[in-house]
C-alpha cells in the first residue's frame, strides 16, 4: 500500500512539475524576463501543490524541481523561439493569480491554459504591418528624414514587416530572416525616397530596417545579467548582437544595390 501511495505521488508531482514548466515555456516564448518566469512558474507549482520548488531558466530550454514531503523529481523542457507577445503573457500571469486564489484543480487549469494558448486574441497581420511601418517613419521623422522620403520609409517598412512576418511562419532561420527583411526594406525606401528627391536617403535606408532591432530581447538581456541571471543574459546578448550584424548586413547589400555603399 505505501508503495502505491508513493507512485501516485510521484506521478502526481510530475503532472504538476509539467504543467508548471508549460508556463514557464510560454511566459519565455513571450519575451518575459528570467524573473517573471521564475516567479509565475514557482506560484504555479505551489498553486498547483507543491511545497518546494527550484527553478533553472536557461536560453532554450526549463529544468524545474517540485516536491511535496519527503519525495521530489527533476524535470527538463525545451523553449522555442522567443519572441514577444504582451497580451497573451498577461493572460497568462492572470492565470497564475487565479489558481493562487480559486485553488484550480490541475485538469481546470490545463485546459483554461490551453484555451488561452489558442484563443488569446491577435491584431491581424495586416494591421501589424500598418503599424510598424509607421513607427519606422515617425522614427525617420526624429532622425531628420525629410517629409519627401517618409512614405517611402512607411511603405518599406510595412512590406518588410509583411514578409519577415511570412518568413518566420515558415520557420526560416531568424537571422536569415534580418538580412533578408533588412536588404528589401532599405533598398525599397532608399530608391523610393531617391526617385521623390528626397536629399535624405542614407536616413531613410536606416529608418526603414528599425522595425528588425530587438529592443524587448535587449532590455531582457539588462534585466537578467543584473538579476542574477547572467548566463541567461550573455546569452539573450549574443542574440542581440548576432542579429544587429546580419542587419548591418542587409543594410550594406541595399546601399551596395543602390549606389549608395562606400
Amino acid at each position: 500500500m505505501g508503495n502505491r501511495q508513493a507512485v501516485m505521488e510521484i506521478a502526481s508531482l510530475e503532472e504538476i512539475a509539467m504543467l508548471a514548466m508549460e508556463f514557464g515555456r510560454i511566459l519565455m516564448e513571450c519575451g518575459a524576463s528570467a524573473n517573471i518566469v521564475d516567479e509565475y512558474v514557482g506560484r504555479a507549482a505551489t498553486g498547483l501543490g507543491a511545497e518546494r520548488v527550484d527553478l533553472r531558466v536557461g536560453y532554450a530550454s526549463l529544468a524545474i524541481t517540485v516536491g511535496v514531503g519527503g519525495e521530489g523529481i527533476t524535470r527538463m523542457r525545451k523553449v522555442g523561439h522567443l519572441g514577444v507577445n504582451q497580451r497573451l503573457g498577461q493572460a497568462v500571469r492572470g492565470l497564475v493569480r487565479r489558481l493562487e486564489n480559486e485553488s484550480l484543480t490541475l485538469k481546470a487549469t490545463r485546459e483554461e491554459l490551453s484555451r488561452l494558448v489558442k484563443e488569446t486574441p491577435r491584431h491581424p497581420g495586416w494591421v501589424v504591418d500598418l503599424a510598424v511601418g509607421l513607427a519606422c517613419a515617425s522614427f525617420g521623422r526624429l532622425l531628420e528624414v525629410d517629409w519627401v522620403a517618409f512614405l517611402p520609409v512607411f511603405g518599406a517598412a510595412a512590406l518588410g514587416q509583411c514578409v519577415r512576418r511570412q518568413l518566420l511562419h515558415r520557420h526560416v532561420n531568424v537571422f536569415i530572416v534580418a538580412t533578408v527583411v533588412a536588404f528589401l526594406a532599405s533598398f525599397l525606401a532608399g530608391l523610393a525616397a531617391r526617385l521623390a528627391g528626397s536629399e535624405t536617403v542614407d536616413k531613410a535606408m536606416v529608418s526603414a530596417v528599425l522595425l528588425l532591432v530587438p529592443g524587448v530581447p535587449l532590455l531582457n538581456a539588462q534585466y537578467d545579467v543584473l538579476g542574477g541571471y547572467p548566463t541567461l543574459g550573455n546569452a539573450r546578448a549574443v542574440w542581440v548582437a548576432t542579429i544587429l550584424v546580419f542587419l548591418a548586413v542587409g543594410v550594406w547589400l541595399g546601399q551596395i544595390a543602390l549606389g549608395e555603399g562606400h
